[in-house]
């Protein structure tokens, strides 16, 4: 819980999310932990939030454009 850093990957600031979740939902944190975790969880959140919103707009574009390009093959 001590990384401050920006996760690699989707993937992995995933993992540490459900980490902290269940050391959360454990109840043996004491409060300045559980503050700290809380706030590294909401960074993870962000971050992964992020992540799907950036993949969501590239899935987009490719459907736009397989779109374009079939209606296109058609005329």
């Amino acid at each position: 819980m001590s990384k401050t850093a920006k996760p690699p990957t989707f993937e992995s600031a995933l993992a540490e999310l459900e980490d902290i979740v269940a050391e959360m939902e454990a109840g043996q944190l004491p409060l300045e932990k559980s503050l700290a975790a809380y706030k590294r969880g909401a960074e993870l959140m962000k971050f992964c939030q992020g992540a799907l919103q950036d993949a969501q707009q590239q899935i987009k574009i490719l459907e736009d454009g397989v779109l374009k390009n079939f209606g296109a093959a058609g005329q």
